[in-house]
């Protein structure tokens, strides 16, 4: 393509996640989000419509970094050494810009901040209730290319029940998925 720009690759996810992916995702953990320069940075998300979105604006170097070159690469992770617990996605894929939606905004801070408006520091309250356009708050839309969720975990102690029993594989993009482990 001209210009240097890349085609768009398609979207091979691959073939299953090891644990609920969705759940995973619903949970309140922080993605690193890496994007040319390189520079990687801590964010909060929201997982909906096979996509990751992320609260952005003029505070940050994100939406200027993401304009010059889209492709990014993002990972949310857990590892809970007392239980054996570890589990990762990674993703990559190109980010892309969209104006800022309220309810959109209010279902990803109640993930981390909980439902009640009243008690959220006034910074979090003013993404949803300020001035949009002067701030310049938007959404980073990621929209996976490629996708891996993996259950690493792992028997704390021997005899220990296996942390991945209790978490069932799920199909990532309509793709076969394969028993824990394998």
């Amino acid at each position: 393509m001209r210009g240097g720009a890349r085609a768009p690759e398609p979207k091979t996810w691959s073939g299953s996640a090891d644990f609920p992916l969705d759940a995973f995702l619903a949970l309140p953990l922080t993605a690193r989000i890496a994007t040319a320069g390189p520079t990687v940075r801590p964010v909060w998300f929201l997982w909906e419509g096979e996509a990751f979105w992320i609260l952005t604006g003029q505070w940050s170097w994100l939406p200027r970094h993401v304009a010059k070159e889209p492709s990014v690469a993002l990972v949310v992770d857990e590892c809970d050494l007392n239980t054996g617990r570890v589990r990762q996605v990674i993703a990559r894929g190109r980010g892309e810009l969209l104006p800022f939606d309220v309810p959109r905004g209010r279902r990803k801070l109640s993930r981390y901040l909980g439902p009640d408006e009243s008690r959220w520091d006034p910074r979090f309250v003013r993404y949803l209730h300020g001035d949009h356009e002067r701030s310049d708050t938007r959404w980073l839309r990621v929209r996976p290319e490629r996708l891996t969720a993996k259950d690493l975990s792992f028997r704390v102690r021997p005899g220990d029940p296996d942390p991945r029993a209790d978490a069932p594989s799920q199909v990532i993009g309509g793709l076969t998925p394969s028993p824990p482990g394998s």
